[in-house]
C-alpha cells in the first residue's frame, strides 16, 4: 500500500486521501472579465508532465486539511509533502 505523508498526521495509507488537482493555480483577479476561452483554459487546461509534478492532496479521512506534494507520475512515488502556502521543497 501507497503510504503518504500528510504534514501534520504524518505517514498514512492512501485509501485516507484525495487528490485535489494541480498544485499552485492562482484564481484570476476579476474572472468576470474573462471570456469564455480564457475561463474555460483556466478550469480545464492542466499541465500533465511526465515525470516530477506539483499536486494538491486532501486528508479527507484524517486532518481534513489540503497539502501540496510533489509526486513522479511514473512511479507514484513521493518525494516532498508540504504545507499550502510553502514554496515547494528544492
Amino acid at each position: 500500500m501507497l503510504l503518504i505523508d500528510c504534514p501534520w498526521c504524518g505517514k498514512r495509507p492512501e485509501l485516507e486521501f484525495a487528490y485535489g488537482g494541480q498544485a499552485h493555480l492562482a484564481r484570476p483577479p476579476r474572472p468576470a472579465e474573462l471570456s469564455d476561452q480564457q475561463w474555460a483554459e483556466y478550469l480545464y487546461v492542466r499541465s500533465n508532465a511526465r515525470g516530477l509534478h506539483a499536486e494538491r492532496w486532501r486528508h479527507t479521512r484524517g486532518c481534513g486539511r489540503f497539502f501540496n506534494a510533489l509526486r513522479d507520475t511514473t512511479t507514484d512515488h513521493f518525494s516532498a509533502t508540504y504545507k499550502i502556502g510553502e514554496s515547494p521543497p528544492k
